[in-house]
Order: structure tokens, then C-alpha cells, then sequence
């Protein structure tokens, strides 16, 4: 029967070096539903089914693939891999790889030219007679395909014009068909010599935890990726117990980016995961890693926190950061990161506090893990709860905890939580005069349902504090700054980056939402293409700015709280967690660190002004101010991704949510060829969905 069919490739067995194995078969992919499993892969694993991955292989070339066995699979198309679940599906490409196991029976699917020359003269004389030919539903299929394919072929072609450094011609990467101009492209591109871009960001190491940092991102030059971190500079050094906040943990990737969670005797993982994926973190963990779910009180709330809490024999190390435990958040998103190092407090000072303390521990009570016995060095057995976290000096922390953990809260807890936290804090800074009635940017990358009422409340909010002279700072202009649709289908990943900036439809085309947009620009971090899961919330006048929020909070009611009876108690859904900036006055940094040898907790926090304090001034990249105008103020640089002043939206700019399936938002200011297209590939009827709920990533 194979004789009758039409040969669309091979799928080549890979060797973990990714050498081609010539100890096992190549199996052959016809045109049609080909099944692999245990049968036809002579490998001794009971882990693969007898019907493991159907492959329904097209006469384009193009296979999709779906997942049929309990176990699941991953995909290597460039530089990303993707994981797929029982009843998951993707499309393969020529050159993609998969993996039966995750890490394990590598499989190449290439298409060789005989093999596609044979199609080609089959196909023709298959199709010869008008009763052979493919039906109209068949052809649109085709269309679609192609369509996502050179979708995908742009991403990695900018991709690769980008690690180059150089110029991308439109026909190279086949721009007239994605919708993305030559001009764009170029613009996107542009080399940055000049003052302003991150390539001069070089933080000292006694500063570093007075800013944050973006995530590297593969595929940006170098220039891009000054001063940026990857999840291997931050989970390092002699780690004796991890606790490990996210939303959504893929386990197999984790692993292979940090082998060192397989080592460390104690790993907690506080995790927002669904029960599917649950029960493979369950039975594929790591002896050592302990799974924990938060109690969510109040329906449609999710664990959205993003930390790291890392102890060592010299100290903890925190980090807040906004990316989930995924490859993709980690290479190709922009994401921020920030960390500090504490010493372990000395016996006499244990019952000191500070601010950042209470904060921290009162956010780590709510979570209500099981508590856990680790043995630790010198100090022996001790229960990992959230009072473990009082043993460490956070006297020198440079930032603010801003967190939200789900209630009814009233009374003192009023102010201690989401929106009315930052509102509490913020009443207690002053600021410069220029600050008053400055504007103000929410930047985030999933939009909740909102109303007027509700935009006002946390504008009041964001508006808290007092100039030098205890006048109120008074409301400010706000706009949201969110990737356009242009960003998106152009972006490093192409349509895929829009599954990090999903809304639903309803949520996103409130006409009183109009005046808020404001475009996506990230020229100067090199980033305008690396889409945006990262949440910062900040007021700013010129490069200048009052303060700064990094966080995992969305716009949403569910994450920064809504008032309600009479604004005597505030209602929040979900956990989240971020840092907030300020100019306060600190002495000259500290530069304790918990994975660096030599030298006492005292020797490495030392002034260099014999401890004068001084104000700090923060400001973005592009600040061109001197620095050494006012010895009395120290300037902090924040490497704001975007770009300030943000340029609003024209007033015919529109919003669009693709449907359900495709899991995607793709922004503002679609035009009518961009509507004809996506109604061409999806349907009238889903590119006019319904409203959907997607969950908030």
C-alpha cells in the first residue's frame, strides 16, 4: 500500500548529540495519517505507546502532529522547544525536531529533494483530472498552513538577521506575505552607537541590587544583551534549599537549564498549575521537590507570584522576576529581574525587623505551605516555614515588597495588600516638584475587565505621595503601553509571541479604554521584537522618574484588588509579587553576596562617602543629564525597556483577539488587508469571536 502513496519525507533517529543514529530505522511519512509508536521505534521503552504521535502529513511538506499516548512529547523548531500533552497539536516543518520522551528518542523530519520531486510529479498526475482535485476545504487548509509557515520561516529569519547584526531583506524572509515592510524591519533593526541604549547599562556589583535587569533574549546582538541575566546567573553556588514561586513550571526544561535543582537536598515549588499538568509534575518530579498549590478563597483567582527564594550557608538570595518557569519566557520574551543577597542575622539582632521583613513574611504566611524539615550547616535541623525567613538581615534591602494575596481585607489589613499597599507606601515618600501631575504608564501584558470606576480607583493609587513641600503630586495623564499587531507578527517567535499578551475581546475594545493606548517602542534595548511579558508600572517626567514598579501584577482587578462597601475593604482573587523603586535616602550600596568568596559581611558593605547618606535620582537609558553635578544625589540608571515619552495610539487604531484555538492576542491598529487576512485563514465567524476568557499568564 505504501507504493500507492505519496512519500512527504523521513523522520531521521538523532543520536543526544544530535548525530544522526544509524542503529535504528528511518521511518517513512506518507502522505495521509501515519501512527508512530512502540511498534515502529525500536527502542525498549515501555514510556512510548503503541500509538504514541499520529502524523497527518500534507502534500506541502507540512506534518501535523498530535499527540495520542498518556505521555508527552517535545518540538524543536529553531531555537525554541515546545512541549506538547495527550491531545496536544503542532505543525512540523523540514528540519524540526521531536522528541518522543522529553529528552530522549530524537527524531529529525526532513524532506529530501528526490522525495520532494517525486511528490511534485504525483501529485501532478494525481491531480490531473477535475475529479482528483482537492476539495475547497482541502485547499483553504493548504493556504492556512502556508500562511503559518512563512509566518514561522520571518520569526526565525529576523531571528537570525538580528544574532548577525545585519539587514533583512524583504525577499529573504518573505515580509510581502506576513505583512511586515522592509521599513519595519530596518527601523526595528537599527544599530544604537550613540548615549541612551542598554549597551552602556553596566552596573557595579555593590549597586546591583538598587536596579533590576532584563532577560537575555536569544538572537539579539550582543550590544542587546548588555548587563542581562539568563536563569543560570541567578540559580548558582552552593544552594542548600530552594523555594520556587510561579505560575507555570515545565519541569524537563528547568531541569536541563539548572541541573543544580536535582542536587539541592530541599526544592519547594509553589506553583498556579492545572490538574493536567499537575499530575505530570507529580509523577516526574525530582525526589527532592516538594509541589504546593496556594488556597484560593475566591473563584477565577490564579498563584501568579514569581519568585526565587535560594538559601546558602552565607545567606538567602531573593529574586522577583515576571517570567514563568518556561523556555520561552526565559529566551525569548522581555523580562525583568530583580535580586538581592541577606546575610544570616546575627543571635543578638534577631528580633530586629525592618519594613522589607514584614512584608516579605507576611506575604510567605499566606501562602500556607506544609512546613518542611531541612538540616542545614552549623545551624542543624530547622523547619522551612514562613518565621525561617526572620533568621536573615534585610536592614540594607534597596526596594519595597508590593504583594496581593487573595481576600476580603479589612481593617489594618486595608492598606497591607495590592493597590492600597503601594497607595499606603507611596503617601509615605516625598518627591521633586516635577513629579506633580506627571503622567503615569501601566505596562503589563494581560488586560482583566475594567470599568471607568475601577481605573479611577487605582489611578488615585498611583497618584499617592507628596512633593518636598507636602503638596499632594495630584492625578497624572496614564496611558498603557501594549505591542501593536505589527509588533507581533513581526516579533522574534511571529504570531506565537501573542500567546504572552492575551485578552479577551470584550475586555480590550471598552471605548473609554481609547485614550489609554500607547504604542510598544523598545528601540534602545534592542527589544522592539522580543514581546512583552514583562509588568512595570512607573511615573516618570521626561527620562526622569518618581518611581518604579516591577511586578507580576497585570491590569486586573483580581491582581491589584477592587474596593468595595464604601471603600472599607478591598477584594483581591490572585497572589502576585513585585518590587517597587524609590528615591529614598540610602547609603552608599551594598555589595553582600551569598556566591562570591572573601571577605566579611562588614568589609562588603562599606561606603565609599565614610556613610554619608545621599537621595537617589533614578532614570531611564536614555537620561542625558551629568551625574556629577550633585555630589549630594547618587543616580540610579533603570533599564526601562520602552521608550518615554510613550507614543499614543491614532484614533483609528483597533483592537483584535484572534479565537480560542490560536491562544493569541495580537494587539492595536489592524488595517483592513491585516482583517481580510486573518478572515481568510480563520473564518468570518472566529475572527469575530465570541468574548473568551484565556487565562492570565
Amino acid at each position: 500500500m505504501a507504493d500507492s502513496l505519496v512519500k512527504i519525507g523521513l523522520l531521521v533517529p538523532l543520536k543526544n548529540n544530535l548525530d544522526e543514529d544509524d542503529s535504528i530505522p528511518k521511518i517513512e511519512i506518507f502522505e495521509g495519517i501515519n501512527v508512530v509508536g512502540r511498534n515502529n521505534v525500536s527502542v525498549p521503552d515501555k514510556r512510548l505507546s503503541r500509538k504514541h504521535i499520529s502524523l497527518n502529513a500534507s502534500l506541502d511538506g507540512s506534518i501535523d502532529v498530535t499527540v495520542e499516548g498518556s505521555n508527552p512529547i517535545v518540538i524543536n523548531f529553531g531555537d525554541q522547544r515546545k512541549k506538547l500533552c495527550s491531545k496536544e497539536s503542532a505543525t512540523l516543518v523540514s528540519g524540526d525536531i521531536v522528541e518522543l520522551i522529553p529528552g530522549h528518542h530524537f527524531f529529525k523530519y526532513v524532506t529530501s529533494a528526490g522525495e520532494k520531486n517525486t511528490s511534485s510529479s504525483e501529485c501532478h498526475k494525481r491531480f490531473s483530472t477535475d475529479d482528483m482535485k482537492p476539495s475547497e476545504g482541502e485547499t483553504l487548509k493548504l493556504k492556512r498552513k502556508r500562511q503559518i509557515n512563512e509566518d514561522e520561516a520571518l520569526a526565525r529569519a529576523l531571528q537570525a538577521g538580528l544574532t548577525n547584526n545585519s539587514s533583512i531583506r524583504e525577499s529573504d524572509m518573505g515580509a510581502e506575505s506576513s505583512g511586515c515592510s522592509r521599513n519595519q524591519v530596518e527601523t526595528s533593526l537599527a544599530f544604537h552607537d550613540g548615549s541612551g541604549t542598554i549597551r552602556n547599562f553596566d552596573v557595579p556589583k555593590n549597586k546591583i541590587s538598587s536596579v533590576f535587569r532584563l532577560l537575555r533574549v536569544q538572537g539579539l546582538p550582543s550590544w542587546a544583551n548588555s548587563s542581562s541575566v539568563s536563569i543560570g546567573d541567578v540559580i548558582q553556588g552552593n544552594v542548600l534549599m530552594a523555594v520556587l514561586s510561579n505560575y507555570m513550571v515545565d519541569m524537563d526544561w528547568l531541569i536541563s537549564a539548572c541541573p543544580i535543582l536535582s542536587t539541592i537536598p530541599r526544592v519547594l515549588v509553589i506553583h498556579g498549575e492545572g490538574d493536567g499538568t499537575l499530575n505530570h509534575l507529580e509523577k516526574n518530579k525530582p525526589a527532592n521537590w516538594v509541589l504546593h498549590k496556594p488556597p484560593l478563597p475566591i473563584a477565577y483567582g490564579t498563584h501568579h507570584s514569581k519568585a526565587m527564594f535560594l538559601v546558602y550557608p552565607q545567606g538567602l538570595r531573593v529574586v522577583i522576576h515576571t517570567a514563568n518557569l518556561i523556555h520561552v519566557d526565559w529566551n525569548n520574551k522581555s523580562q525583568g529581574l530583580w535580586m538581592q543577597d541577606f546575610p544570616w542575622k546575627d543571635q543578638k539582632d534577631l528580633n530586629k525587623g525592618c519594613g522589607f521583613e514584614n512584608d516579605l513574611v507576611d506575604y510567605l504566611s499566606a501562602l500556607k505551605w506544609p512546613e518542611l524539615s531541612v538540616t542545614l550547616p552549623v545551624i542543624g535541623n530547622v523547619k522551612i516555614n514562613s518565621s525561617f525567613f526572620k533568621k536573615f538581615d534585610y536592614s540594607s534591602a534597596a526596594v519595597r515588597l508590593i504583594a496581593s494575596v487573595p481576600g476580603y481585607h479589612t481593617g489594618p489589613k486595608l492598606k497591607k495588600w495590592g493597590h492600597m499597599k503601594l497607595r499606603s507606601v507611596l503617601q509615605e515618600c516625598s518627591f521633586d516638584k516635577e513629579f506633580q501631575k506627571s503622567p503615569i504608564v501601566y505596562q503589563f501584558s494581560s488586560l482583566g475587565s475594567l470599568n471607568e470606576k475601577w481605573m479611577a480607583e487605582l489611578a488615585s493609587s498611583m497618584s499617592s505621595g507628596f512633593s518636598h513641600d507636602r503638596t499632594p503630586l495630584g492625578l497624572g495623564k496614564e496611558l498603557i503601553v501594549w505591542p501593536t499587531v505589527e509588533d507581533v507578527r513581526c516579533s522574534l517567535e511571529g504570531y506565537a509571541a501573542g500567546s504572552c499578551i492575551p485578552s479577551p475581546q470584550k475586555n480590550v475594545e471598552k471605548d473609554f479604554l481609547k485614550k489609554y493606548w500607547a504604542k510598544w517602542k523598545a528601540n534602545h534595548t534592542g527589544r522592539c521584537r522580543a514581546m512583552p511579558h514583562i509588568k512595570t508600572y512607573t511615573r516618570y517626567n521626561g527620562q526622569n522618574l518618581a518611581w518604579f514598579l516591577l511586578t507580576s501584577a497585570n491590569l486586573s482587578k483580581a491582581a491589584w484588588g477592587a474596593l468595595q462597601k464604601k471603600d472599607s475593604q478591598l477584594m483581591i482573587r490572585s497572589y502576585e509579587l513585585g518590587v517597587l523603586f524609590l528615591p529614598s535616602s540610602v547609603k552608599d550600596g551594598c555589595g553582600f553576596s551569598c556566591t562570591e568568596n572573601g571577605g566579611s559581611k562588614e568589609a562588603k558593605c562599606g561606603s565609599s562617602r565614610n556613610d554619608q547618606e545621599c537621595r537617589t535620582k533614578m532614570v531611564t537609558l536614555c537620561w542625558q543629564g551629568n551625574r556629577n553635578t550633585d555630589l549630594s544625589s547618587e543616580v540610579i540608571t533603570l533599564p526601562v525597556p520602552y521608550e518615554l515619552p510613550p507614543q499614543p495610539y491614532t484614533s483609528e487604531g483597533q483592537a483584535v483577539v484572534l479565537p480560542e484555538a490560536t491562544q493569541m492576542f495580537l494587539g492595536h491598529g489592524i488595517s483592513d488587508i491585516t482583517r481580510r487576512m486573518f478572515t481568510d485563514m480563520f473564518g468570518q465567524d472566529n475572527f469575530n469571536c465570541r468574548p473568551i476568557k484565556i487565562p492570565e499568564l
